[in-house]
C-alpha cells in the first residue's frame, strides 16, 4: 500500500510575500511565468503553487472572475454541513424503518 505524502501548507506570511513580490516585479521579467519561476525559487516554493496564490489573490481583489477565498470557505462549510445532514437523514430513515418493522412484528404476536 502506498503512503500519501502530507504536504504542510505554507505560512500565510510566505504566501503574502510571494504574491506581493510577483505583483511588484512581474514587469521586470520577459513573461509572467519567468517572474513566477524566479520568485518561487527565492521563497522556496514551486512556481505553479505561487501561480495559484497569485490567481486566488486576483480573485479576492476582484481582478479575476471566480470564487473569493471567503466564498470558497463558505462553500466548503455548506458542503460539509450538507453531507452531515444527509448522513443524519439516512440514519433517521433506517431507524424509522427498524421501529416500524418492530411495531408490526409486535402487533402480529399478540
Amino acid at each position: 500500500m502506498s503512503e500519501k505524502k502530507v504536504v504542510k501548507p505554507y505560512p500565510a506570511e510566505v504566501r503574502a510575500r510571494g504574491v506581493r513580490m510577483v505583483r511588484e516585479h512581474r514587469h521586470e521579467y520577459g513573461s509572467e511565468w519567468a517572474a513566477l519561476q524566479s520568485i518561487a525559487s527565492k521563497i522556496g516554493c514551486n512556481a505553479e503553487t505561487l501561480r495559484g496564490w497569485v490567481c486566488q489573490d486576483e480573485r479576492d481583489q476582484g481582478e479575476r472572475p471566480g470564487l473569493t477565498s471567503e466564498e470558497r470557505e463558505r462553500l466548503k462549510k455548506l458542503e460539509r454541513e450538507n453531507r452531515e445532514l444527509k448522513q443524519a437523514n439516512e440514519i433517521l430513515r433506517k431507524a424509522s424503518a427498524y421501529f416500524a418493522q418492530a411495531e408490526l412484528n409486535r402487533r402480529f404476536r399478540t
